[in-house]
């Protein structure tokens, strides 16, 4: 009796505690607000809270349940694990009953594509999203998906967009987390089309507001555009202690695609600065964390920094390395610039080429009706048919035309460098092989030239872009005035040419490649109002040595190019097989850029040297 009224005590007590666990542990509702509250200012509480709630599943109303579901997919988003946060938001949108989660989750799925960068992708999913938008009850949830239109507008250089989707968030009453977003994402804008604020008061009125909410992320997003504005009036040394004071919390937040900015910005100012074991040092991080974060501007700065830096030390074998992989980098970057443009309007004819349907299956079914009533009456009306009929007949012939010059408008788009209308990279490729498979049946024989531009980067800082700009049309024009319709020319990315020169030996395609050096050389810049000189290195190589394979060609052609680059630029190197290494130079200028008071000069020849393969 004794052990059983003990057992029956301990069962009390057990109940009491469970009792007492139940009335002292928050309601599920309370831990889900809090994780909304904390997801993106307090990593790892939310990581927690959400814990919390999946360990009491059992609790969730169907609501709560998709809620959770959301909060769990942004987790995924904000640690990069793109591939599982994807699906799981597909099925919210395919699932879910209620019109505000299915919003939300769009939203949230066209940040994560403008993150992985499937711009297509994010662009085609923020129409599908915001369509619905007057279906949405909650004013909060609808602001979202004007920011995710903002961001990624700003994502693929539509600024102008971005901005006015972040203003139109702005001028209405905003929660102080969605005014942080818009604040970010308004300066981003603003900073990209230079013109941002001359008084700092209004971004550090936005840094405030982030700092009140405790928006880690957002509020260091604008911290570092205020550094970038601070850089560009003069105020390096203030730009990098704001950097640095909050550089510790930017790492703790554990996000790369911001830490990243910070490292590598602070990597070049530290490197202006003189501190070359510091820029070595934020650089060195930039580069490990890219792995993270993929190709993006902070990469190409950083591997910038590191060749300058061993360029300052002169350690010319890691400087040629780090040159490289920042060459590589940089075309790499441009490329998804473009990509990124052409995601948008590919999207965009997409759209329209959608709302042309709609227009055109509406007459359709329009004149469908109208065909069955007409043919209830009597024979009067065939006529009327046969016109209608002939009217719809004429609709779809001109839809096809239009179609059909939109694939050509596309085709050529694909095949040409929007700049210069040379030749891209894909289409030159394309070309080159099929000349030189029709030279190994005639037995012609081929010369590949590649030059690059020296020191270009000098003429966009110094001069501006649209001067850059100006120097890489003029650049093509002299390429193709020297080319027949038989040969190539093409922008290989950046600042790099090649040019394919059909039915040409060696000692030609020297000659033509050394008349293209001087008149680049020659060019007069005084139309863009900015007097300097620009040169190019040049790399030949011949199927006569190389044989009829591109890729041999165009790798001999760049080990000249790099060799004409490291023996003082403004010269040609020509691969001679057996024969030798032919080098014809002009004297370098001092940084590949001379300031000029009278028109520019013609350049000198130089000597020739041979180096044995």
């Amino acid at each position: 009796m004794n052990r059983r009224l003990g057992r029956q005590a301990g069962g009390l007590l057990a109940l009491l505690l469970l009792a007492c666990n139940c009335l002292a542990a928050p309601a599920v509702s309370e831990l889900l607000e809090q994780a909304e509250t904390l997801r993106s200012s307090d990593p790892a509480r939310f990581d927690a809270l959400l814990t919390q709630v999946s360990q009491r599943k059992q609790e969730l109303s169907s609501a709560q349940g998709q809620q959770l579901a959301y909060l769990q997919a942004y987790r995924l988003a904000f640690a990069g694990d793109y591939d599982n946060a994807i699906p799981r938001l597909k099925n919210l949108i395919a699932d879910s009953p209620d019109s505000d989660t299915r919003f939300r989750a769009g939203a949230l799925l066209v940040n994560i594509y403008t993150k992985s960068r499937q711009f297509a992708d994010g662009l085609r999913q923020l129409g599908d999203t915001l369509v619905h938008i007057d279906q949405v009850h909650n004013s909060d949830i609808r602001t979202h998906g004007l920011i995710e239109a903002a961001y990624i507008h700003n994502e693929v250089g539509q600024y102008r967009l971005g901005l006015h989707y972040a203003e139109r968030l702005l001028a209405a009453e905003l929660p102080p987390r969605t005014r942080c977003f818009a604040e970010y994402l308004r300066y981003d804008a603003m900073q990209n089309l230079a013109v941002l604020p001359t008084s700092d008061a209004p971004m550090e009125e936005a840094i405030r507001t982030c700092e009140s909410i405790g928006e880690v992320v957002l509020v260091n997003y604008v911290r570092t555009t205020l550094a970038r504005k601070w850089v560009a009036e003069r105020k390096r040394d203030a730009a990098i202690v704001l950097l640095q004071r909050h550089l510790p919390e930017v790492e703790r937040a554990r996000y790369p695609f911001l830490t990243v900015q910070f490292k590598s910005l602070l990597g070049e100012l530290m490197f202006e600065k003189g501190d070359m074991a510091a820029a070595d040092s934020y650089a060195s991080e930039t580069v490990a964390l890219s792995s993270a974060v993929g190709n993006t501007y902070a990469l190409v700065s950083a591997y910038r920094t590191l060749y300058q830096v061993a360029e300052r030390r002169r350690d010319d074998e890691t400087a040629l390395v780090y040159y490289r992989r920042y060459a590589e980098a940089d075309k790499a970057y441009l490329n998804e610039v473009k990509a990124r443009e052409l995601a948008y309007q590919i999207v965009r004819q997409e759209t329209l080429e959608k709302s042309q349907q709609i227009q055109r299956l509406d007459s359709q079914n329009q004149l469908l009706q109208l065909q069955r009533k007409l043919e209830l009456k009597s024979g009067q009306n065939t006529r009327l048919i046969i016109v209608l009929l002939v009217l719809l007949l004429a609709s779809i012939a001109f839809w096809a035309y239009r179609t059909k010059r939109t694939q050509i408008s596309f085709k050529r788009l694909a095949e040409t460098d929007a700049l210069t209308g040379a030749c891209n990279r894909s289409h030159f490729t394309q070309r080159a092989e099929r000349l030189l498979a029709q030279a190994g049946r005639t037995g012609e024989e081929v010369a590949l030239v590649m030059f690059d531009l020296d020191h270009f980067k000098n003429i966009n800082d110094r001069h501006g872009h649209a001067a850059g700009d100006w120097v890489l049309r003029r650049v093509v024009e002299l390429g193709r005035g020297l080319s027949r319709k038989v040969d190539l020319i093409g922008r290989l990315g950046g600042e790099e040419f090649a040019m394919l020169i059909y039915a040409c030996d060696l000692p030609s395609a020297t000659r033509v490649a050394d008349e293209c050096r001087a008149r680049i050389a020659a060019l007069d810049s005084r139309e863009t109002g900015h007097v300097f000189t620009a040169t190019a290195s040049f790399g030949i190589a011949s199927t006569a040595q190389g044989g009829l394979e591109l890729a041999r060609l165009m790798s001999l052609a760049d080990r000249m190019l790099y060799r004409a680059k490291h023996e003082g630029r403004n010269r040609i190197c020509v691969y001679e097989g057996g024969y030798g290494l032919t080098d014809h130079s002009a004297p370098a200028s001092n940084d590949g850029l001379v300031e000029e008071t009278s028109p520019p000069r013609k350049p000198t020849d130089a000597g020739v040297e041979r180096l044995g393969t």
